[in-house]
């Protein structure tokens, strides 16, 4: 989810820990469990930094270790081990098994969105997207924000956050069945399926799909409920070249390929280069595809620049290339 969810979610458990007694019979407890709450509900997206380095290493660990399991319970250990010196006669149990929930939920709504997480490391490093809630939903940051004025004007805080969280978990048993019923129609509608992709908008009733079948990639979108398919492609597989192979070894080139689970790939010959480029295929905006990964490799098969990221115009990309970007 972004960094507004995470942050109505962390409020929103700090007002529901006042029904736990060693939480509110002491309103220093109180304090104390809302700053590890809404803390540890921002602490496992600490590798966005990353994105300072480049967009090669943001892509290929973020919400990879910092999600894991090990990092789970470091932030849960670390967050009540930085609040406990400020407040002492914090019950440190319940201090961190607060802090844990909300690590815990930070992850677990990470889930479902397309992006994802390595969730389950170190037992593995397959990426958890289940592709049922945007990333941005404003549903579920409107509701939390409605909860938390509630509670402010004076709103039973177990009352009003456990009504919240029953409406958002009904929230999300609607967006599963809406999920089945696009991948049923798809079913029915193509033969050799592979691999279906489905990606939630911030529109309720419109969702990108992409469908990997085993000769053909077909791109769309279903809205109010109607699957339209916009694109389709032949399934080509990477050729096995030395150009093939070098652009493999590039570090944005790698990043992408570590990152999408369906693309479509192009190679141009060039006066004094070649040119590699990877399409992801679940992101159709417009008729354009704006994640992409390029290289350009010169004659002497030298790798003279590459970029992987979000480019809506093939005018700021070979604007980037020009500028060397990594």
């Amino acid at each position: 989810m972004d960094t507004g969810t995470h942050v109505v979610m962390g409020i929103s458990l700090g007002g529901l820990a006042l029904l736990d007694p060693a939480v509110s019979a002491d309103p220093h407890m109180a304090h104390a469990v809302m700053i590890a709450t809404i803390a540890g509900s921002q602490a496992p997206d600490i590798d966005t930094v990353l994105k300072l380095k480049n967009n090669a290493v943001y892509i290929r660990n973020h919400r990879g270790f910092t999600h894991s399991i090990p990092a789970v319970l470091f932030w849960s250990l670390l967050i009540p081990a930085v609040i406990f010196p400020f407040v002492p006669g914090a019950n440190l149990l319940h201090l961190w098994l607060w802090t844990l929930l909300a690590v815990v939920l930070h992850v677990f709504v990470d889930i479902f969105n397309a992006y994802g997480t390595q969730a389950i490391r170190p037992f593995s490093k397959k990426w958890v997207a289940l592709g049922i809630i945007n990333t941005f939903d404003p549903f579920i940051f409107f509701t939390h924000l409605v909860a938390i004025v509630v509670w402010a004007i004076g709103g039973h805080p177990g009352f009003t956050f456990i009504t919240l969280y029953a409406v958002i978990f009904c929230y999300y048993i609607v967006r599963v069945i809406m999920q089945l019923q696009i991948k049923r129609q798809l079913r029915a509608r193509f033969d050799e399926i592979e691999e279906i992709i489905i990606s939630p908008t911030m529109k309720f009733r419109q969702w990108r799909i992409a469908v990997k079948c085993k000769s053909s990639f077909h791109v769309g979108r279903s809205m109010n409920g109607e699957v339209v398919i916009l694109d389709t492609f032949n399934r080509v597989p990477v050729p096995d070249t030395e150009i093939m192979k070098i652009a493999k070894q590039d570090e944005n080139i790698s990043a992408f390929l570590s990152f999408s689970p369906v693309y479509r790939w192009e190679v141009d010959k060039y006066k004094d280069h070649y040119e590699v480029r990877f399409i992801d295929l679940r992101y159709r905006s417009k008729g354009h595809y704006p994640f992409v990964a390029i290289c350009h490799i010169d004659m002497d098969h030298q790798i003279k620049n590459s970029y992987t990221g979000w480019i809506f115009s093939e005018e700021k990309l070979q604007k980037k290339l020009r500028l060397g970007s990594v």
